[in-house]
């Protein structure tokens, strides 16, 4: 695992109108490693996240990555330094096959516009070996003839295969059975195996647990805690969704003083 953080925010903030949603929060992810993020709904965890692709763009604070400040105005800017998010609706055509899935938008073509069929068959397997994903019989196979744990391996080797150095992962276990969701977690580990950071959102802390090397907690916009998961318990994570301390909250001072 790297020392220092592949991507960071420093004192970011969202607000949306009379909603902060974020307040001068501080998130990191470094490469090798797989940083949780929980927290209850309404934390500040989507937000986040689209803040860092350029969905939203936020009110203060700095992005960093590989150590340099960076400007992230669009999801386009966040691919193009490496950064990629798997949504839990996986984003796949049911009606394509996986290679047509994996290469969606960003076709190869030949002379006269024609689809280089063979080539992007040919990726499609090469990233789907190098991730160790040995469940899909075809790369032909249409994504609906697919199981849960099957489109999410296609969604993620999708993620990876264009240089990825940080994929997010909103909720990859949701609505996945005991050996589906066996095959996500060990799919997780091995894209922080091969020197990614991986950043994981989800509810489930027997599958934090599992995976992560770090929790962070939000709590109404605010970072209460990071925790090193494997000196922490699942009590302690609890505690921090639910009661963690918040820092500066806006008008809670001039609150105070009347």
């Amino acid at each position: 695992m790297a020392e220092a953080p592949i991507l960071e925010l420093r004192g970011v903030s969202k607000h949306f109108g009379a909603v902060q949603a974020l307040t001068k929060v501080d998130f990191e992810v470094r490469g090798g490693e797989v940083m949780a993020l929980v927290g209850d709904n309404g934390a500040g965890k989507s937000t986040l996240i689209k803040g860092i692709v350029g969905i939203y763009s936020l009110d203060e604070g700095d992005i960093f990555f590989e150590g340099t400040k960076v400007e992230i105005r669009g999801p386009k800017d966040a691919a193009n330094l490496g950064i990629e998010v798997v949504y839990q609706d996986l984003a796949l055509a049911d009606n394509l096959d996986v290679v047509a899935n994996m290469f969606l938008g960003r076709e190869r073509v030949q002379r006269f516009r024609a689809l280089d069929e063979i080539s992007m068959e040919q990726s499609a397997r090469e990233t789907l070996e190098s991730l160790s994903v040995t469940t899909i019989r075809s790369v032909r196979q249409h994504v609906a003839t697919l199981s849960g744990g099957q489109r999410q391996a296609i969604a993620v080797a999708k993620a990876v295969m264009w240089n990825s150095k940080v994929v997010i992962l909103d909720e990859p276990t949701a609505a996945l059975g005991v050996a589906q969701t066996r095959q996500v977690l060990d799919l997780v580990r091995r894209l922080a195996d091969k020197g990614l950071g991986v950043v994981v959102i989800s509810h489930n802390l027997h599958d934090i647990f599992e995976v992560s090397d770090r929790i962070t907690v939000l709590r109404l916009g605010h970072r209460v805690a990071v925790f090193e998961a494997k000196q922490t318990t699942q009590q302690q994570v609890v505690h921090a969704i639910t009661a963690g301390t918040l820092g500066f909250v806006p008008g809670m001072q001039a609150e105070a003083a009347s």
